[in-house]
């Protein structure tokens, strides 16, 4: 039990650092996301907006704010998401092994499911530093006396709990979570099999090792995270709006729950809304899935001489 328990923490800790690494280059897509899908949107493409932001705010105000929540997400949700999937998998793998079964004789719907789970309760725990990051990240977009002008995500969490109570903090929580199964399912499960395929193809070279691997789980996750954001960006759209919205001086809120946020924005803007900011979400959760699963895998190889997933 302590071996498996340790076992398990090594993974997370790896995902995290991993995630860490994903997050420094991918942030600014997260920024541009949470930019176009709340209220007040004016841009008129993925462009248009990252180069206003860029423009109006610079770089470490404006494409990497929020930052510090990211980290600290990845800590929270990302070492959960990656490291107790890649913990679930390596478990079937080795009951298959013991039953006389080939090692990854692994359903896409069971790896689908570790996804789904892995997300699920890292969504949960992570859900204070994503509505740190979604705040932060939206900040310079509002107008000058609405701003919360957060020092960091410190402060943010700190002024969040203070100011609107400790459950504040989980503001979203629903739509966060049935996102991140959704995500998860897809991004984890999906990479995981197409990794499979493709690695026994020979199309990759040996065991899809061409180039160390990248070329293979590149693809792989490209398929995953198109797959992932077409499921999950309604409520990714839903989840940004709820965490945005700002607390009347009476306790009023312009959305009551994740339904009625779901029907005033469909019924104020069109269902296509529910899939605004789709082109920075992809655009990050590829290259973000690529980085943090490569580091993971090498980082995991080099420590224990296995394959992460």
């Amino acid at each position: 039990m302590t071996a498996a328990a340790g076992a398990l923490l090594l993974k997370m800790v790896i995902a995290a650092f991993s995630g860490m690494g994903a997050a420094t280059v991918c942030h600014p897509l997260d920024v541009v996301r949470v930019q176009m899908q709340t209220e007040g949107s004016t841009y008129s493409g993925f462009t248009d907006a990252i180069t206003g932001i860029y423009k109006k705010d610079g770089v470490k105000d404006g494409l990497y704010a929020g930052v510090s929540a990211a980290y600290l997400r990845q800590w929270l949700y990302g070492s959960c998401r990656i490291g107790i999937y890649a913990a679930l998998l390596e478990n079937a793998q080795n009951a298959n092994v013991l039953a006389g079964l080939e090692k990854n004789a692994i359903s896409l719907p069971s790896k689908m499911l570790m996804g789904l789970t892995s997300g699920g309760i890292g969504s949960f725990i992570g859900t204070p530093s994503e509505l740190a990051m979604v705040r932060m990240g939206n900040d310079k977009k509002l107008p000058i006396e609405q701003r919360r002008n957060y020092k960091g995500v410190g402060d943010a969490l700190s002024t969040i709990a203070k100011d609107e109570g400790l459950p504040a903090l989980f503001t979203g929580a629903p739509a966060t979570v049935l996102r991140a199964c959704l995500l998860s399912a897809c991004a984890m499960g999906i990479t995981s099999e197409i990794k499979m395929k493709l690695s026994t193809s020979g199309y990759l070279g040996d065991d899809g090792k061409l180039y160390g691997g990248v070329p293979l789980l590149f693809i792989a996750t490209l398929i995953s995270s198109l797959c992932a954001n077409t499921v999950a960006n309604p409520f990714d759209v839903v989840k940004s709006r709820m965490q945005n919205q700002a607390i009347g001086k009476d306790g009023s809120k312009q959305y009551s729950s994740m339904v009625d946020c779901f029907l005033q924005t469909v019924g104020n803007e069109g269902v296509f809304k529910l899939w605004s900011g789709f082109v920075p979400a992809f655009l990050k959760l590829a290259p973000y899935t690529v980085i943090s699963l490569l580091l993971t895998d090498k980082i995991t190889r080099i420590i224990t001489g296995k394959d992460a997933l």
